[in-house]
């Protein structure tokens, strides 16, 4: 996997609002929307509005990158009534940890039973 430019990833397409998305919910430095080739009945991707390559990109500004991205992902597992009965937070970084988009985000999938480990 490369690591995308802010110019061509779609990710930062979506969250400047060039691509539509169909947005859950949105912070100043946080954006969540549908997957759009979900994986479970709710599968909902947080990413930062800044462009960030992928987990291993974070560096020093670790706090000002995470808290809110996890933030925004427990809130939208609520707001998605998942916060009962569970949900599962999946970060992927490179190609063998399964990334296919250079942009750090966050999936949060629910709404049905999730086996484990994952396949």
């Amino acid at each position: 996997m490369t690591r995308d430019s802010k110019t061509d990833c779609i990710f930062c397409k979506i969250a400047s609002g060039e691509i539509p998305a169909r947005i859950v919910a949105r912070t100043d430095s946080a954006v969540a929307f549908h997957d759009l080739n979900p994986q479970a009945p709710h599968h909902v991707l947080v990413i930062p509005t800044r462009h960030i390559a992928g987990a291993a990109f974070v560096g020093p500004e670790a706090t000002d990158v995470w808290a809110p991205l996890m933030s925004l992902a427990t809130e939208v597992a609520k707001q998605l009534e998942l916060d009962e009965k569970g949900y599962r937070l999946v970060l992927n970084q490179g190609p063998d940890g399964g990334q296919s988009v250079g942009h750090l985000h966050v999936h949060i999938l629910g709404g049905r039973r999730l086996s484990w480990p994952p396949g």
